[in-house]
């Protein structure tokens, strides 16, 4: 008899507190303001159903938005739209990209903002040569290899498997550090 009253009281705490968290879930969203309900009204439906995460993601953009002038706003939306008008690829693409560059020790990627603010700080003309230099180097260390693969007697097939496997090799140990 003990054990199925300790079972029923289990029982009941766990329905309690579950009701309990789904009051407290949906009066969270009355403890949001005006603006930032009319924001986020899309979501009301399902906000007590939202992550905490979720719902402090949603919370920080209405809130940043609300800040914005109008010019940063329209910039915003034509982002938006640049992004939902980009290929499946390309955004998976752009998020794993993403994704890598958090992964990364944090003095090395400010070591990167900074790289692309001074890359940004430059004059179109400065860009354009930049560029042109990062492309004859791509070219010269594709030069390199093939000739590197003709003295080893790789056809050029062998040598860009050797490339993938070495890059792979590298990438590897990179994500284990």
């Amino acid at each position: 008899m003990g054990d199925r009253r300790r079972l029923l009281c289990g029982w009941l705490a766990t329905v309690y507190l579950s009701l309990f968290v789904g009051v407290s879930q949906a009066q969270e969203w009355q403890t949001l303001n005006d603006s930032e309900r009319q924001l986020l009204h899309n979501f009301e439906d399902r906000w007590s159903q939202l992550s905490d995460d979720r719902r402090e993601q949603l919370l920080r953009g209405a809130r940043r938005w609300s800040e914005m002038n109008p010019e940063q706003r329209q910039e915003a939306r034509q982002q938006y739209k640049r992004w939902q008008d980009m290929p499946r690829e390309r955004r998976a693409q752009l998020r794993d990209s993403y994704r890598r560059f958090m992964d990364l020790p944090e003095e090395e990627r400010q070591r990167i903002r900074e790289a692309r603010k001074r890359f940004r700080q430059m004059t179109p003309q400065q860009r354009s040569e930049l560029r042109e230099k990062w492309k004859q180097d791509k070219r010269d260390r594709a030069e390199k290899r093939e000739k590197r693969n003709q003295r080893e007697g790789r056809s050029h097939r062998e040598g860009q498997r050797r490339e993938r496997r070495e890059h792979r090799r590298r990438r590897e140990s990179e994500d284990r550090a």
